[in-house]
């Protein structure tokens, strides 16, 4: 069986953002989560860790901060090695997703909630 657990990045404690919307999905679908963002809180009970911190066993890195904001963040998820990245809407970074590929990183551009009110999230 595959663990999906999932690295969200960019989370907000705010219910209306997407990223805490896609936390609550996840952990909703079974799936093991890890809020990372710059300010601190808890999501579904779980604690929000501080950007870059040490993590383990990622299977999937979902964006959720702008792609200015994403060069800091490079090394660090290469090093992961993710089973793939997902860049939501408006996270979208050619050359990230470029490295990504070099470093033999499957990556796409799609929408963490669409994959999974669609099933799609664990294909």
């Amino acid at each position: 069986m595959v663990n999906y657990k999932t690295l969200v990045i960019g989370v907000s404690t705010k219910p209306e953002r997407y990223s805490y919307q896609a936390v609550m999905r996840l952990l909703a679908a079974g799936i093991e989560v890890v809020p990372m963002g710059i300010n601190s809180g808890t999501l579904g009970g779980i604690n929000i860790i501080p950007p870059l911190s040490p993590e383990k066993e990622i299977h999937t890195v979902s964006l959720y901060i702008a792609p200015e904001r994403q060069r800091d963040y490079f090394n660090y998820i290469i090093e992961l090695q993710p089973k793939r990245v997902l860049f939501n809407p408006g996270t979208e970074h050619p050359a990230f997703a470029k490295k990504l590929t070099e470093a033999g990183i499957f990556w796409e551009n799609a929408c963490n909630l669409v994959l999974l009110s669609t099933n799609q999230y664990k294909s």
